[in-house]
């Protein structure tokens, strides 16, 4: 550790107020507050409590402020939190079918039952910076209101006069026998939880689900890309996105019936993937499954064609790339264990480095040696 360094101890002590000095940055500029996190940088909130494997709003945008912004730094300060926390037991399985819509659109059918609904995206946003952000108070819904004339009292859609039957669309396509089926193992036991029982390989899909739900975003949105480049054989179709509000219920022992807890915000994505058949099995799409907190359409995304990759074993597919192996998946997925593994370079190595220097040295001397005395033999040699 750094404190085995002279002074080290107080240097760690002086970089705390470093650290808090630079997090405030210029006092002049007002200071950025939770609030202000949890209503203006939402996304960013979604993908802490993803990654940090822990559903609270508040503690995520602290935790981006404490870390200055990193979402690394802020998923382990939950994860390091949650470790803390007492557990009651298990709430029941969310129905997703019931969820109260915010945004759900799919790229296979054009006139879906229910009904698509846009919602909030930026997937047909020019991508150009607004500049009118920068004015302190003048928001972008506002500036554009302002400037087309259109009704100050305007807000984003709400659920309120949607249509209430909403099948989901492998739903609709299993109907019809076109889709995997899906069944609950006997006896529907409850998952496995990789938080409190050790991993073990090949991994079921519900240890590789929950790895996946709390992986590093870019790490699964390479592999969902590589799988798309042909680096895994699948084409696939949005099938369905929803995100929206679920109720959360538990059962406490004491009462013997569910209680609701409230809602949360999920994003779900059920990606429809092309399938052959067999002789054995009719021709059907399958499936590819992500479902993670808040509003996160591209993690769920990423999420739903990576489970379809590590699926392959049970298509007799070969698993010949990095997305279709559920050990370099769930190994490598982890961005508090890796960040970890990687930043701990940065400590102290100074017993290992100078073994390894002394090491280089004396196989540098024994070399200069070596050749020194073959050189004195050349020219006894040619004599």
């Amino acid at each position: 550790m750094y404190v085995a360094v002279k002074g080290g101890e107080a240097a760690i002590l002086a970089t705390h107020d470093l650290i808090a000095e630079a997090r405030r940055g210029d006092e002049a500029v007002p200071e950025l507050t939770v609030a202000q996190i949890r209503e203006q940088q939402g996304l960013a909130c979604a993908r802490v409590m993803n990654e940090g494997s822990l559903y609270d709003l508040d503690l995520a945008a602290l935790a981006l402020k404490q870390a200055q912004g990193d979402a690394i730094e802020a998923a382990f300060l939950m994860r390091a939190y949650r470790t803390t926390l007492p557990r009651f037991g298990s709430s029941e399985p969310v129905d997703t079918a019931q969820m109260a819509i915010r945004r759900r659109i799919s790229a296979t059918y054009k006139d879906l039952p229910g009904g698509q609904v846009l919602g909030p995206t930026y997937d047909y946003t020019h991508r150009l910076f607004d500049f009118g952000l920068m004015d302190e108070g003048q928001s972008a819904v506002g500036s554009r209101q302002s400037s087309s004339g259109a009704n100050p009292d305007c807000r984003l859609p709400t659920a309120d006069g949607l249509d209430t039957a909403m099948p989901r669309v492998p739903d609709i396509l299993g109907a019809e026998g076109l889709m995997e089926a899906e069944t609950p193992p006997e006896g529907d036991p409850r998952p496995f939880d990789l938080t409190r029982e050790p991993v073990s390989f090949p991994a079921d899909r519900d240890v590789r689900l929950q790895a996946m739900a709390r992986g590093d975003e870019g790490f699964l949105l390479g592999l969902g890309y590589s799988v798309q480049r042909g680096y895994g054989g699948n084409h696939p179709f949005v099938g369905e996105i929803r995100v929206g509000e679920v109720s959360v219920e538990f059962v406490p022992e004491e009462l013997g019936f569910s209680v609701d807890l409230g809602e949360i915000t999920l994003t779900e994505c059920q990606m429809v993937n092309q399938f052959q058949g067999s002789k054995d099995v009719a021709p059907q799409f399958t499936r590819g499954y992500g479902l993670s907190f808040g509003h996160s359409e591209r993690k769920a995304m990423s999420m739903s064609l990576v489970d379809r990759a590590l699926k392959c074993r049970e298509f007799g597919e070969a698993a010949n790339y990095p997305a279709q192996q559920d050990e370099f998946v769930l190994y490598h997925s982890d961005n508090v264990e890796a960040a970890g593994f990687v930043e701990h370079l940065k400590l102290p190595h100074y017993v290992d480095f100078q073994g390894e220097l002394e090491l280089i040295r004396r196989i540098t001397r024994e070399r200069e040696q070596r050749l020194a005395r073959e050189q004195d033999t050349l020219p006894e040699a040619a004599e």
